[in-house]
């Protein structure tokens, strides 16, 4: 039976967005001290985090960022296409353990939980009951085979997929790849794959996932437009900002791997080449929206509707329809074909997002869209990328990640998760942990440092837990998705 439809963002709701949106941390208006105790680089979530942490336990912080906003990859516009949109993460995992549903916002902001099931489009229709069995059965399959092969060996999941999916294979190859977290299977770790925590479960913010992050760091205080130049450890710590030096008994660095990998940051020494190394094997997977005005619900979908679609070939998206109970649809593509798309600017995403659409629901839909946005996150100088997903062999280097260097430099975010990568939550817990680490390297907290991830037992992901007599298959996105 087809979900009741949630209730439409009303002025007064959206007023609210707009206001949780323009929330601000207190912006410093004069430099912060030359010393200080810790320096966290990147207002992303974990630097969120761990600024919080800092905060609580009485040191001096200083939270500086090279863009000109807080939230880094989890950040909402309210203002292009008049409802929120998400330009990166939008997902809001595992609900009852994620950290950030575990906090209280300020009011107008309000979580609400995804509905437990999609569908996949055939053609001009959609799958029917024994269809959607029977992907289940494939998809189930394949999750089963890569969990099973990463017990013996870090292989590409690619290598291990069944042969016999038959003409399921092209849209399974996308939602456990691209979709799942930014690049292709070929690319992606059986091991990272298999040690990733469940993801079946889901919620979203009706004023956008980074109008709440936004809210969360509010009170602290962030040097935005701020880019760190250089980190040198050889005698004290200083780091060389674009806008002056700054001392510091730590440093808590939280930016992308692809920032890191690129070069992006100087360190003086350079660091180990195991932690280049491991920066390099955790690059980042390619993963964008195409935001779509679809005015009067042309496509006939439900509030949050997930629709996928059985293809042949990787120049396929997923489709998010009428986000919140908004006209906003989200056309997503990913891994090395969003790559490509993305490269080519925004004009030709907007243009593959309406073609895809018409060519599973008619051409007429064209004439229905109206404002249009993309993001190209792989572009963003600031983030080169969408989130983490560690190449075959690689997975271990997240653990070298959360390793700090010359006992002066730790670094946090969703890479530096074992089992939580690619999500906000993963890299708010991660930036808590390097705080807390930080704090016991200074004496300020007596208590042993936790015990490592437990790596959890393989299971069938996920993309939402489907009621009785509905199927449920794949993976929710990472970081764009992205909550990918």
């Amino acid at each position: 039976m087809p979900r009741k439809a949630l209730a439409k963002i009303t002025r007064r709701s959206f007023l609210a967005a707009s206001a949780a949106l323009a929330a601000r941390p207190a912006i410093a208006a004069t430099p912060p001290p030359a010393a200080t105790d810790v320096i966290i680089v990147g207002a992303g979530a974990a630097g969120i985090a761990a600024a919080r942490r800092i905060a609580a336990a009485g040191r001096r912080y200083v939270l500086v960022e090279a863009s000109d906003h807080v939230g880094g990859r989890c950040i909402t516009d309210a203002k292009t296409l008049g409802v929120p949109f998400d330009r990166g993460a939008h997902w809001i995992y595992a609900p009852d353990l994620n950290p950030l549903t575990k906090l209280t916002p300020r009011r107008g902001i309000e979580v609400y939980p995804a509905p437990p099931s999609q569908k996949i489009r055939i053609g001009r229709r959609y799958a029917r009951e024994g269809e959607l069995e029977d992907f289940l059965s494939a998809e189930v399959r394949a999750t089963r085979a890569i969990n099973d092969a990463a017990r013996k060996a870090d292989v590409p999941c690619e290598q291990v997929v069944p042969n016999d999916l038959g003409d399921w294979r092209g849209a399974i190859e996308f939602m456990l790849g691209p979709f799942g977290c930014g690049k292709d299977l070929a690319q992606f770790s059986t091991l990272d794959f298999s040690r990733a925590a469940e993801r079946t479960t889901a919620t979203f913010c009706r004023q956008g996932f980074g109008a709440l992050l936004a809210a969360l760091a509010e009170g602290l205080t962030v040097q935005l437009s701020t880019p760190v130049k250089s980190i040198d450890t050889r005698r004290s710590l200083t780091v060389e900002t674009a806008k002056g030096t700054l001392t510091a008994r730590a440093v808590i660095v939280t930016v992308s791997t692809n920032i890191i990998a690129a070069g992006r940051i100087q360190f003086s020494p350079e660091l180990p080449h195991r932690n280049i190394d491991a920066f390099g094997r955790l690059s980042l997977g390619s993963y964008d929206h195409v935001a779509l005005e679809l005015v009067g619900n042309p496509l006939g979908l439900d509030s949050d509707d997930l629709v996928f679609e059985k293809s042949t070939d990787s120049r396929t998206a997923a489709l998010l329809a009428n986000v919140s109970g908004t006209p906003l649809c989200l056309v997503d593509v990913a891994g090395p074909f969003g790559r490509d798309l993305s490269a080519h600017g925004e004009a030709a995403m907007v243009d593959f997002a309406a073609q895809w659409l018409a060519g599973l629901y008619g051409a007429e839909i064209k004439k229905a869209i109206g404002r249009s946005q993309a993001t190209r996150w792989n572009a963003d100088a600031f983030t080169l990328g969408a989130a983490s997903a560690a190449v075959p062999g690689a997975q271990l280097a997240r653990r070298i990640m959360m390793e700090p260097v010359n006992d002066a430099i730790w670094f946090a975010g969703e890479a530096a998760h074992e089992t939580l990568w690619g999500t906000v939550g993963g890299a708010w817990e991660s930036g808590e942990r390097a705080a807390e680490a930080v704090l016991r390297r200074m004496g300020v907290l007596k208590t042993p440092a936790p015990e490592a991830e437990a790596a959890p037992k393989p299971k069938v992901k996920g993309t939402r837990t489907a009621p009785r007599g509905q199927s449920s298959f794949g993976a929710t996105p990472s970081i764009m998705r992205p909550e990918r």
